[in-house]
């Protein structure tokens, strides 16, 4: 394993200390919601709302699941009344994950509570910075597979 320039280690050391950041606003975003939602059963909301209705075997990949665990949390999500299962009307055995009413609110409330405290957070940082730090965050949301929020609609219907 080849070792990390000190450039590269102090830029890990930068993104892993903003990664706790995002996890505290993130945690935080939750805690006033009323129905307990723990930050992988979020994530998995997230995916959902960012993918739209997806089968078991796609949303355990794109959660880098195994399928069982995935079934689990779903299954506590869907007794909770936050996601649903639906069956295909072309073929009965396909059976696809889909948000409900309730858990797009929730994901709904979670993000405009973490736009308030980025916001806040962001007047801190120079309007150049703020350039910079959008281009480099894009990279690495695209690394990453995300979808921008303002891409969600498409994957609520």
């Amino acid at each position: 394993m080849r070792n990390n320039s000190p450039e590269l280690d102090a830029i890990i050391e930068t993104v892993l200390t903003a990664s706790r950041v995002f996890v505290a606003i993130a945690a935080r975003s939750l805690a006033d919601i009323e129905t307990d939602v723990t930050l992988p059963q979020f994530r998995l909301l997230i995916v959902l709302a960012a993918h739209g209705p997806q089968g078991l075997g796609a949303l355990a990949e794109l959660l880098a699941v195994n399928a069982s665990t995935a079934t689990r949390m779903c299954d506590r999500l869907i007794r909770k009344g936050l996601v649903r299962r639906r069956t295909s009307p072309s073929d009965r055995r396909e059976v696809r994950l889909a948000l409900t009413e309730k858990g797009r609110g929730l994901v709904g409330h979670a993000t405009k509570q973490r736009r308030l405290e980025l916001s806040h957070l962001l007047k801190a940082v120079p309007i150049a910075e703020q350039h910079h730090l959008v281009r480099a965050l894009a990279y690495v949301n695209a690394a990453a597979g995300e979808v921008p929020d303002q891409d969600w609609a498409s994957g609520w219907q």
